[in-house]
């Protein structure tokens, strides 16, 4: 199963099913269509959600810039903005993250 990447324009959303206040930091592997992201930060004032997104960010070798919360800021299942690559590049980069 894969990720299930929409694209919005020249930017792509993906999906991603977040779980904050785990024992480590993590990105890989896919749930129901979406990147599954675990992260140690507690979900309190958005601290999972800054982790979540410089993890997503290292992890899939693009700049802090190029990524943005679009939706689910309190929910576990969240949608990422990412910009500047394309779909393929995405891919290809996620299934390196299930590889390793």
């Amino acid at each position: 199963m894969s990720v299930e990447l929409r694209s919005d324009g020249e930017d792509l959303l993906l999906p991603v099913q977040a779980r904050p206040g785990a024992k480590r930091n993590e990105c890989g592997g896919v749930h129901d269509g979406r990147l599954r992201v675990a992260v140690t930060q507690a979900p309190e004032k958005g601290k999972a959600n800054r982790e979540i997104l410089r993890l997503l960010a290292k992890s899939l070798g693009l700049r802090r810039s190029q990524i943005a919360l679009e939706d689910g800021e309190t929910a576990s299942r969240k949608v990422f903005r990412v910009s500047g690559i394309g779909t393929a590049e995405l891919l290809e980069r996620i299934d390196q993250l299930e590889s390793d």
